[in-house]
């Protein structure tokens, strides 16, 4: 049987509920079809798990500051069943009253829930596992992505980060492939709870996408807490079962190296199955990484599918899919907007050291425009030095002659909610010096920002 329909998503993520839930307020008939559990990958295998997880290792952290401020208690100890029912918990929570179910339901939205995979028929007509068909003149593509593989031998015998939260228990070692972000959360969260961690990366430095000076201190911060990092490591040669562990065989200047571990994690990046969702039998295009190719209102290269989320390759965070999904959507319908201040993406991770930007790194600004950058260290800030948090910094970049600000780079306690406030005040257009008098509360780790601004704004003034 066929179900027919105006407006037919695939994937319950945030971009795929999102996108179903404009569309039905829109007025189409609308349903939505998730390969697995609604809320997608980020309500049950991203950022809620995972920040949950990593709050308990901010709390392990916490506990070792508490005979700073005067308060006598034992040496903590992680009770890790506790710990997982407890994320079971926050994810049931989450799904129950943060998913926006309840609205698509009110919406007149149709959901329905773990269909299995879905492959293109043809422009209109998608078919799951189970042969269930669903047809649609219009359809959203929220499918989300999947973890890169390498093809070397013994690759098999490698986790990804799926299957480092699903843990039962904390290992003892780890080996983590992959700098970027998703590597270094699974790093920083083992690591609090007491795994030995070795981090490799291919590359000259972690976080290659982020301000030099914020990876190095992240770096800096890794090594202070005990996790051994191989940046520029040469090439992987194989992976192979030892014992009731993995041995990781790899070149680097020495010549030919082996190191083993309870456990090897991949985190090496995205990709989209092109060959799972039968995109070339309906003509959609995709870039050179294999992600679909669209406009700037979320349309591919097939007049009635669009694509939003991490299927797009375009800035693979919550927020952005959100964003991705509504605006799809309403182009599917005739409506088309465009996306507010779409070039301000603020990006972070809530590892430990945390650290976030928002806008181009110091020298993307130097490169582009005559630009001057301004830090602030955290030790020079009043809430971080109350909170004992001072590693870290804050660093603004700004336009010499129009003064608007550039980008905001931060590392350290709350680098996520300060570079929030930079992002909107880039997408209000403030120039450094109206941000620097901004009256922002106090004392907040924002001080930062506002004495960042300030500095940046007097040394610009003795520049004219």
């Amino acid at each position: 049987m066929t179900a027919v329909n105006d407006v037919l998503v695939l994937g319950g993520g945030p971009a795929g509920v999102f996108a179903a839930l404009r569309a039905a307020d829109l007025g189409a008939r609308t349903t939505l079809v998730t390969s697995g559990d609604f809320g997608g990958m980020a309500a049950n295998d991203g950022p809620i798990p995972v920040r949950t997880l990593a709050h308990a290792a901010r709390l392990m952290r916490e506990v070792g500051q508490l005979q700073l401020y005067g308060i006598r208690t034992g040496e903590p100890t992680l009770d890790y069943p506790a710990l997982l029912a407890r994320v079971a918990e926050v994810v049931a929570d989450v799904g129950s009253h943060s998913t926006l179910r309840n609205e698509l339901d009110r919406a007149g939205a149709a959901v329905h829930e773990n269909v299995g995979s879905c492959r293109f028929i043809d422009s209109r007509t998608v078919e799951a596992l189970s042969g269930r068909r669903f047809e649609a003149d219009r359809i959203i593509i929220c499918t989300g992505g999947q973890p890169r593989h390498l093809s070397i031998p013994g690759f098999e015998h490698v986790t990804t980060h799926s299957g480092a939260w699903a843990l039962q228990e904390v290992p003892e070692t780890m080996l983590v492939i992959g700098g970027g972000a998703t590597g270094l959360q699974v790093a920083s969260i083992f690591a609090a709870f007491g795994t030995r961690v070795t981090l490799f990366e291919a590359g000259p430095r972690l976080l290659p996408g982020e301000d030099e000076d914020v990876a190095a201190t992240v770096e800096q911060g890794f090594r202070k807490r005990g996790i051994e990092i191989r940046a520029a490591f040469g090439s992987i040669e194989r992976f192979e079962i030892a014992g009731a562990g993995i041995r990781m065989h790899f070149s680097d200047s020495e010549g030919v190296q082996v190191i083993d571990a309870d456990l090897a994690v991949s985190a090496i990046g995205w990709c989209v199955d092109s060959d799972a969702l039968g995109l070339s039998a309906v003509g959609i295009e995709t870039d050179e990484r294999g992600y679909i190719n669209i406009d700037e209102h979320g349309q591919t290269s097939a007049s009635n599918i669009y694509a939003a989320g991490d299927v797009t390759g375009v800035a693979m965070l919550v927020p952005q899919a959100v964003q991705q999904g509504y605006l799809a959507a309403s182009a599917a319908l005739g409506f088309p907007e465009l996306a507010t201040a779409r070039h301000l993406v603020p990006v972070g991770s809530f590892t430990d050291p945390e650290y976030a930007r928002v806008g181009m790194t110091e020298s993307e600004a130097r490169r582009a425009a005559y630009a001057m950058s301004q830090s602030v260290p955290f030790a020079a800030a009043s809430r971080p030095i109350i909170d004992g948090r001072t590693d870290g910094f804050c660093k603004l970049v700004a336009d010499r002659s129009s003064r608007q600000i550039l980008g905001c780079s931060v590392v350290g306690d709350r680098a996520v909610d300060i570079v929030q406030v930079a992002a909107v005040a880039m997408a209000a257009a403030m120039r450094i010096d109206e941000l620097a008098y901004f009256p922002l509360s106090f004392p907040t780790y924002a001080g930062a920002l506002s004495q960042a601004a300030a500095r940046l704004t007097y040394r610009l003034n003795r520049a004219v």
